[in-house]
């Protein structure tokens, strides 16, 4: 049976010449504007006029700004990447209605990425050589891999991070990625600081630590920039140093994450996870500087795509499952089990197991209860002092299937987000839609 193209994106890295990168620097900044602008006139046009403006009337609002005197810059570089940064904005004007995202903030020219987006109309790839609208000359992409063969990007991406790299990444449709054979392994997984992965066989994977080994260095660079007067080149400069180092460390965290989730992904036929609460875990401030450096979130994100890609099955156990309070050998419940204590005992029986392996060893048993009987596994616990029962009605269990297929992940339901509220404004959120 022939396999599903997958969308696959391809990411190089590449050096421009100088006429080359003034023209995408040139269009990185129009690109920025013209987000910002359609933004701004979106969101005025609501609470002043109560009136929609959606992607259409952004694209003629475009065409307007191109023959203004102020905005005139605008026709100097491609339409495409202004035509698909309008598109970006509905698309997230569509997450925020429908609750998977904020509001749509404002680019700012030193903290949101650099990148441009072009469609087939504005890039040529021929023979290994790439070409973008208003290029004359292609460019130098170093190909640390060939792509598929016979496949042609539909999209392409250049993107400058802020230690001055170029990356150029080419969306694909490859047909070449198949199912991998299946295994009759299965495997409970819990998320640490300590350990970075606790698997339910025993294993422990230490977490590597990348931001704590290059700490000094960080730190060096960020006194040597605290120092350098703003506004100047050498504060620049600095700026780019400490940027390069957190590069590095995002780079080697990465390669690290991608091989552990391979992995596990080829090793194991259903990988079972806790749905961890990790934009609430930062906000403990004794925990957050390591749980960043964990980034459990990518963890999660390779995982659920690499499962898709191989036919392999994700379950996710809900966060209010007490893995840890939960005796995995008779299922009795601790009252309580603080981080402090590395060891579970059992008041019961005469279970005395890592409390790490202990939870991943429950983690497995919920998704393995998922994987029989297809529904989700309600959390037994009592209610907390602190919470009122109409509270626990608010967080349903998402470990839960309705049939379970390779490849297949628990699907739960994010809370709405409400639309901002302004002095003397009408909420609608329809109106935007």
């Amino acid at each position: 049976m022939k396999a599903e193209p997958v969308k696959r994106a391809f990411k190089f890295r590449f050096y421009p010449t100088e006429v080359q990168a003034a023209e995408l620097l040139r269009t990185f900044g129009c690109v920025r504007k013209v987000y910002n602008l359609a933004l701004q006139a979106r969101t005025e046009a609501w609470y002043q006029r109560q009136e929609r403006v959606n992607y259409n009337a952004t694209s003629a609002l475009l065409t307007a700004w191109k023959k203004t005197d102020e905005l005139g810059f605008l026709a100097e570089v491609s339409s495409v990447p202004l035509q698909q940064t309008l598109r970006h904005l509905q698309a997230g004007f569509s997450h925020f209605f429908e609750g998977r995202a904020k509001y749509p903030k404002f680019k700012s020219r030193k903290k949101s990425k650099a990148a441009a987006e072009y469609t087939r109309s504005a890039f040529r790839y021929r023979d290994g050589h790439l070409t973008l609208a208003k290029m004359t000359a292609p460019l130098d992409v170093v190909f640390s891999r060939p792509l598929p063969e016979g496949v042609q990007p539909t999209t392409v991406t250049v993107s400058r991070d802020s230690a001055g790299r170029w990356f150029v990444s080419l969306l694909c449709e490859d047909a070449s990625v198949a199912a991998l054979p299946p295994v009759a392994d299965v495997i409970g997984v819990d998320a640490g600081v300590t350990a970075l992965v606790t698997l339910s066989t025993g294993e422990k994977v230490t977490n590597p630590r990348h931001e704590r080994t290059d700490r000094a260095r960080l730190a060096k660079a960020q006194r040597q920039l605290g120092k350098k007067e703003k506004g100047s080149k050498n504060r620049d400069k600095a700026r780019a140093k400490v940027s390069r180092v957190h590069a590095r460390i995002t780079d080697r965290r990465r390669d690290f994450l991608h091989q552990l989730t391979t992995r596990l992904v080829r090793d194991n036929q259903t990988i079972v996870i806790e749905d961890l609460n990790v934009a609430g875990l930062l906000k403990n401030h004794t925990l957050a500087r390591a749980i960043s450096d964990a980034a459990w979130t990518e963890l999660r994100s390779l995982l659920e795509y690499k499962c898709q890609w191989y036919g392999r099955t994700l379950v996710v156990v809900d966060r209010w499952f007490p893995s840890s309070k939960t005796c995995s050998a008779c299922g009795h419940v601790k009252a309580s089990m603080p981080l402090g204590k590395r060891v579970f005992h059992c008041e019961r029986c005469p279970l005395v197991l890592d409390r790490d392996i202990n939870a991943a060893r429950n983690i497995l048993a919920a998704g393995l209860a998922v994987t029989v009987c297809g529904d989700g596994v309600r959390p037994q616990r009592s209610t907390p002092a602190r919470q009122s029962s109409a509270k626990q009605k608010t967080q349903p269990a998402r470990a839960g299937l309705s049939s379970l297929q390779g490849g297949e992940e628990v699907k739960w339901r994010t809370p709405g987000k409400r639309w901002p509220s302004r002095p003397g404004s009408t909420r609608d959120p329809a109106a935007h839609r």
